[in-house]
């Protein structure tokens, strides 16, 4: 178990991510993450649910032109 305090940063409240997790995570300063509610509390995620979507749509625009771009990639 690893814990951390929360604690105040600037005119906010803030949570400092041990190293450890922030490795687990795979994130650093500066990214974004989301906080998604479950059975067992809040989860702590680099996920972002938007780009989720977004890639969805591109999987398939590049799925229903694929020919076209493997051309384009020559």
């Amino acid at each position: 178990m690893i814990k951390s305090k929360v604690t105040t940063v600037g005119s906010s409240t803030g949570i400092i991510l041990p190293k450890e997790i922030l490795a687990k995570l795979r994130i650093s300063k500066g990214d974004m993450v989301t906080f998604i509610e479950t059975p067992n509390g809040v989860e702590i995620s680099p996920y972002d649910p938007e780009l989720e979507e977004e890639m969805t749509h591109a999987r398939k625009v590049m799925n229903d032109y694929r020919n076209a771009l493997k051309k384009l990639a020559e």
